[in-house]
């Protein structure tokens, strides 16, 4: 998927947030939508737990679907002595495992990110506008680096 970017706008690759922004949060606190409580040590322990279990989790999938593409790859040969639907079914398992693999690396990355932005306070700050996306959200979907709003406007460009 290719982001599109607008003037003005960073896109989630860029891991940009306004400068205005993060001045705004402070040291240890994360954003949070007007109305909503603050987070607690308790429910920022718990989203990085979640998000490294997963980093793990996708670590390990990635691992095994690199060793079945290995495998895929060596049993596949030139093919001699396999008629076409062995073939076909060869080649449809192969790159099955290739996107699956490409998938789990793109997680990968998102569950990454978004500790690195636990990591520097930013956790819960839309990327591309600067404001809180919302606890309730970031808790639902801990990869989230947009708030609703930016993120239906991305998806209805797409």
């Amino acid at each position: 998927m290719v982001a599109k970017k607008t003037p003005g706008t960073a896109t989630a690759e860029q891991g940009a947030v306004p400068k205005a922004r993060l001045a705004a949060v402070e040291p240890g606190e994360l954003a949070v939508r007007p109305g909503e409580d603050p987070w607690t040590p308790e429910e920022v322990t718990e989203a990085r737990a979640e998000l490294q279990s997963e980093v793990e989790r996708l670590r390990n999938e990635i691992s095994t679907s690199e060793a079945s593409l290995v495998g895929l790859m060596r049993d596949s040969g030139d093919g001699a002595g396999d008629d076409q639907a062995d073939t076909g079914t060869k080649n449809i398992t192969r790159e099955h495992e290739m996107a699956l693999a490409a998938n789990a690396r793109e997680m990968l990355t998102q569950n990454e990110h978004a500790l690195e932005r636990l990591d520097a306070g930013t956790y819960g700050l839309c990327e591309n506008c600067g404001n809180p996306i919302g606890k309730a959200r970031m808790q639902a979907f801990p990869r989230a680096t947009l708030c609703v709003e930016c993120k239906q406007k991305q998806e209805r460009r797409s």
